[in-house]
């Protein structure tokens, strides 16, 4: 399956602000890459790319005075088949878990674990262990909490998430990392492309949270936002939550002026050069309403 993805956005500022930007695909993203997702802009600079900790791509630039379009295009393959559900998985004993893992078990600036051990044993401590459970989070945090825009905040943490009930999809994300790393099951947070495909057309595309989980020896995603399997996603970035993968961070104040997202379905069929002779003209979307911002490093930042 093939899938035009890319987004477009402009801002302005009033001095020069360096800026990082989390917006290629993951050095692990398990498809392939027909055209650059690199970050380009419509100013003649330099942008400077590398891989953190976490294999996120990295880009840095210096946004002039004025007004400055970020923006890629290009198109992912995917194996096309929904996302993977290990029923059999089952959870490791702290002991024997790869030393890698032992990071994402304890709490983060978002992801507040220490906070909901005590709740978190007294929902799901009867559960079987292993998918089952995850599964029972993924049922509890998608049933519990509302869905929207206007309910997102810089500050909110996963205990937040829990009291108010409310959130976009990186609080159902970060409330669900917390849970699991309060029953000792490894977690992390993870973001990137979910278009329409398979399901009902909301109208515009937008980046998208969900989270993986150590279970059964291997990483597996889960999404309690949506809470059903689905086809299509694109990983950009990985982290122990929100703070490590922002996806604009910036060092000083900008104006978001407009916002697009796509990732679409293409058509069967086509071969790489008629991929990259489609990539030779400006991708034309949808509006879609701009984001409030999910992490503060210096000033503002998506």
């Amino acid at each position: 399956m093939h899938i035009r993805i890319g987004y477009e956005i402009e801002i302005s500022c009033e001095a020069a602000i360096p800026m990082l930007l989390a917006m290629s695909t993951h050095t692990e993203f398990a498809g392939r890459i027909i055209g650059s997702d690199n970050v380009r802009t419509s100013r003649d600079q330099t942008v400077e790319q590398y891989i953190d900790l976490y294999g996120n791509k990295i880009s840095r630039i210096v946004a002039q005075p004025g007004v400055t379009t970020v923006w890629s295009d290009c198109v992912a393959e995917v194996d096309g088949e929904p996302d993977h559900v290990p029923w059999n998985a089952v959870q490791h004993a702290v002991e024997d878990l790869p030393p890698e893992t032992l990071r994402y078990l304890v709490a983060s600036r978002y992801c507040d674990s220490d906070e909901l051990i005590n709740f978190a044993w007294q929902q799901f401590g009867h559960l079987t262990n292993g998918c089952a459970r995850v599964m029972a989070i993924c049922d509890f945090v998608h049933n519990n909490t509302t869905f929207g825009y206007k309910f997102a905040r810089t500050t909110k943490t996963a205990t937040d998430v829990l009291g108010e009930k409310t959130g976009v999809c990186r609080d159902f994300a970060h409330l669900s990392v917390a849970l699991c790393r309060a029953m000792n099951i490894p977690a992390r947070y993870a973001s990137g492309y979910l278009g329409d495909i398979g399901v009902p057309d909301t109208g515009f595309d937008d980046f998208c949270a969900w989270f993986e989980v150590y279970i059964g020896g291997q990483w597996h995603t889960f999404d309690a936002r949506y809470n059903t399997p689905r086809i299509g996603r694109v990983l950009m970035v990985r982290g122990a939550d929100a703070a490590d993968v922002a996806m604009m961070t910036s060092f000083g104040n900008y104006r978001m002026n407009s916002f697009r997202v796509w990732s679409e379905e293409l058509p069967d069929g086509q071969s790489d050069a008629d991929l990259l002779a489609m990539l030779e003209h400006r991708h034309v979307g949808r509006p879609q309403p701009i984001p409030v911002p999910t992490f503060v490093m210096g000033a503002t930042a998506r």
